[in-house]
């Protein structure tokens, strides 16, 4: 259960948190990347469910409760292993979308520097700490102050790393989560084995 609501904090921060969130306060937003998170905060909800019937059962020593566990645990397993897999094969894909709303951010404030548009690609130029897309030229551009430039000029560049560190953070608490369902699965089995055995005593 900890585990479980250890991993939907982990999702909801990402996805409200951090430079992510402010590719979803816009009318686009990278879907794929935040689909993931969806997925993660979902797998964090059936993870805690799950927890407190492993922990009914064991308290009751039901073989029906703990198998019902065990079951739930193998279909989180199966599911976690298909995200990751999902993840970063469309690691690629995630990376253009993000970057194409960063573009035609830009490309909306060069016709029209004024307004809500204006406010849009500062706001990506703080979260992010850049500051246009590298080789075009920035005059013009609001810029986050003490910012480096031309260091810190490609936004395009800052958007793959913030996703890929993102995404590196995701597979870490991925991998995490899986050694946990395996030690849950062996351990819910033994627990059948020996209630079961106890009662053949009987």
């Amino acid at each position: 259960q900890l585990a479980g609501l250890a991993v939907i904090a982990f999702g909801l921060w990402l996805r409200f948190g951090g430079p992510m969130a402010e590719f979803a306060t816009d009318k686009k937003s990278p879907e794929l990347f935040f689909m993931g998170l969806y997925v993660l905060v979902g797998a964090g909800a059936i993870m805690s469910a799950v927890g407190f019937f492993g922990c009914c059962g064991a308290a009751r020593e039901s073989q029906c409760l703990i198998g019902t566990f065990f079951a739930c645990l193998l279909v989180i397993f199966a599911g976690e292993v298909t995200a990751g897999v999902f993840a970063f094969i469309g690691k690629k894909v995630a990376i253009q979308e993000a970057q194409k709303i960063y573009e035609d951010a830009y490309e909306d404030y060069m016709k029209n520097p004024v307004g809500k548009v204006n406010s849009t690609i500062y706001r990506y130029h703080v979260a992010l700490q850049c500051c246009g897309k590298g080789n075009v030229e920035q005059t013009g551009l609001p810029c986050p102050e003490n910012i480096q430039l031309p260091k810190a000029s490609n936004c395009l560049l800052e958007i793959q790393n913030v996703i890929d560190t993102h995404l590196h953070l995701v597979g870490i608490v991925g991998i995490a989560i899986a050694s946990i369902t395996i030690f849950g699965m062996i351990f819910s089995m033994i627990l059948c084995c020996t209630i079961r055995n106890m009662r053949e005593m009987i």
